[in-house]
């Protein structure tokens, strides 16, 4: 790279055989070689967005990247949709670029009004429905260019800014030479992620902008991990879109909109997202401050007062469900259950047969329970031991889902673990959640994958006492509780709780 480039490339200087003046700099895509400017066009007297490909022309194997880079944003030019800038000229040495600028490629786009993503969170995550709103045109712009062939290359932070009306755009396209679409879909994943919890998920992303964290194995941590009041349905979107798995893993971005539809509903029904605008100290040389809803004298105010009633909301939910439990307590014939009548299930036998259950000896503890979940990320996974601590008031519950299973996940389970192994006779599930549909699965390991357990027992829970007897099986030092439907209160709301579980060994 020539020194004359590294005097252009800076506010002032003038590229493009003479027509465009940069103005600022909006970041840098290092994986491409890139720099991302706002400039000037001086013929057309109008603001562009110029993504810059820099490097040495007599470096064959980089102008080949650069070439395909300007050529796929050339093929894009045709597709127009909000979430994306439109795509204006296409520059290469010779045609529009001297050969002596050191630059190998530019892509022209118009300039999109608003702030950058990254001053956005600046000031910290957002919250979920704000998020979901912002994203959801920039999904859509994905999909719709998924379906016409496209790539778009939306898996860069700085590539993306927040236009004036509250909405994510890729405001500077060109997807590197081997980009396919399933970097689309990750980094919209990673735009998610980067919205709740200010963290980048992938490789690549700029200087300055905290990597996300990851487990033991290399996942990323999910977002609800970090800020626990986020709904799973949205902290499970933005890690399953980063993963690469067959099983589990998002691949399209259609199935991301679908939740982020549902999120939005929620929270339209809802209407408890706050205001959320641009302040004055972190707007940009636009001036415009946005809003997902119409502008309050006091937002201050109005946050507290929400506040004030969600906690004395909550206070008077924890009130009216500990007099429910008392009362049922107290009137039960067991209240060291706390249940109501007790449902026995059998468990069926071969031929259409109800086959023999063993003779029950007793109740045996196990010596350890922990939430069983293939996607690595458990539901209140602190809370599994309440299940089998004799004390009925006290419950593991999952996370409720907008969608049934296994629109998210296959399943959720309670796997307990004995100090040797047991031949059971059943298992009794105090739980005030009907319909919930469970399966007691042997298995040879606390993490033993799920297509190895065997199935023993299975039934729906009632509002009270469900005993599952179980057919004949060898003993075993790990049983799973694995509930494969949710029961669903209400419209929206899909969530299973247990108070309590009593494993009965065989004779």
């Amino acid at each position: 790279m020539s020194s004359g480039v590294h005097a252009a490339l800076v506010p002032g200087g003038v590229i493009g055989n003479g027509r465009y003046r940069l103005l600022a700099k909006s970041g840098a895509d290092a994986r491409s070689s890139a720099e991302l400017w706002r400039g000037r066009d001086g013929q057309l007297n109008r603001d562009v967005a110029l993504t810059i490909l820099l490097g040495d022309l007599a470096d064959n194997e980089a102008a080949a990247r650069a070439r395909r880079t300007v050529e796929r944003a050339m093929h894009a030019a045709s597709f127009t949709h909000p979430g994306v800038s439109r795509v204006i000229d296409v520059l290469t040495p010779g045609t529009g670029i001297r050969p002596d600028e050191g630059i190998l490629g530019m892509v022209v786009a118009e300039w999109t009004q608003g702030t950058d993503l990254m001053d956005l969170i600046a000031e910290g995550p957002l919250p979920a429905g704000v998020a979901t709103r912002l994203l959801e045109p920039l999904g859509a712009a994905i999909e719709g260019a998924h379906h016409a062939g496209l790539v778009l290359g939306a898996d860069h932070p700085q590539r993306i800014r927040v236009t004036s009306d509250g909405r994510l755009r890729l405001a500077f396209p060109g997807p590197r030479p081997d980009a396919i679409a399933r970097d689309d879909v990750k980094g919209l994943g990673a735009i998610l992620y980067l919205l709740l919890t200010g963290r980048w998920a992938l490789p690549g992303g700029p200087d300055n902008v905290p990597l996300a964290p990851t487990g033991p194995d290399g996942s990323v941590i999910a977002p609800n991990a970090l800020h626990p009041y986020l709904p799973h349905e949205l902290s499970s979107v933005a890690v399953r879109s980063l993963e690469d798995t067959s099983v589990g893993g998002i691949r399209t971005s259609a199935a991301i909109l679908q939740v982020l539809d549902q999120i939005a509903a929620e929270e339209a029904e809802t209407s408890l997202i706050p205001a959320v605008s641009a302040s004055s100290s972190s707007r940009d040389d636009d001036e415009v401050v946005w809003t997902t809803q119409r502008p309050v004298q006091d937002k201050q105010q109005k946050k507290k007062l929400w506040i004030s009633v969600a906690v004395l909301a909550a206070a008077t939910l924890a009130v009216i469900i500990w007099l429910s439990v008392q009362i049922v307590g107290f009137f039960s014939d067991e209240p060291s259950k706390g249940g109501g009548p007790t449902v026995v299930v059998n468990q069926p036998g071969t031929n259409g047969q109800t086959a023999a259950p063993p003779k029950a000896a007793g109740p045996v503890q196990p010596g350890r329970i922990g939430v069983y979940d293939v996607t690595n990320q458990p539901d209140n996974a602190n809370q599994a031991s309440r299940a089998v601590d004799n004390n009925a008031t006290s419950f593991w519950r999952t996370d409720n889902y907008f969608q049934q299973f296994p629109a998210l996940k296959p399943g959720i389970g309670l796997m307990a673990s004995f100090a040797e192994p047991v031949r059971l006779a059943s298992i009794t599930i105090t739980s005030p959640s009907e319909k919930t549909h469970v399966q007691i699965r042997l298995a040879s390991s606390l993490d033993a994958p799920l297509e190895e357990t065997k199935i023993i027992g299975e039934g729906d829970l009632s509002n009270g006492q469900t005993q599952i007897q179980l057919g004949d099986h060898e003993p075993t030092a790990h049983v799973l509780i694995w509930i494969t439907q949710l029961s669903s209160p209400g419209a929206g709301k899909n969530q299973s709780e247990i108070r309590e579980i009593v494993y009965t060994r065989a004779q």
